[in-house]
């Protein structure tokens, strides 16, 4: 992951309710009402956010039927986690 791709999925994470949607999801696959039960947005907003976290990688998504299901990218997220800890907690790094 480069710096520019690390910064394009830093944004996705600055907005609370993609924050709350990425926490149901860690549970595991979820359907798009599901995430409605618990969140306080409309349908539009959800499928607003959904976009965001589709288009970052972070999150995928399964059309069964007429209904959407939205389950975390565990690829996506680990290049993630590895790319914040090499900046953050690099041996090369002074405290």
């Amino acid at each position: 992951m480069d710096n520019e791709q690390a910064v394009s999925l830093y944004q996705v994470l600055t907005d609370t309710t993609r924050l709350q949607i990425l926490q149901m999801l860690q549970a595991g696959e979820c359907c798009a009402c599901e995430l409605l039960q618990n969140l306080a947005i409309t349908q539009s907003t959800l499928s607003h956010h959904m976009k965001c976290l589709t288009n970052s990688g972070l999150v995928q998504r399964r059309k069964d039927g007429r209904w959407m299901y939205y389950s975390l990218n565990p690829i996506r997220a680990e290049e993630l986690c590895v790319f914040t800890q090499a900046l953050l907690f690099s041996p090369n790094q002074e405290l």
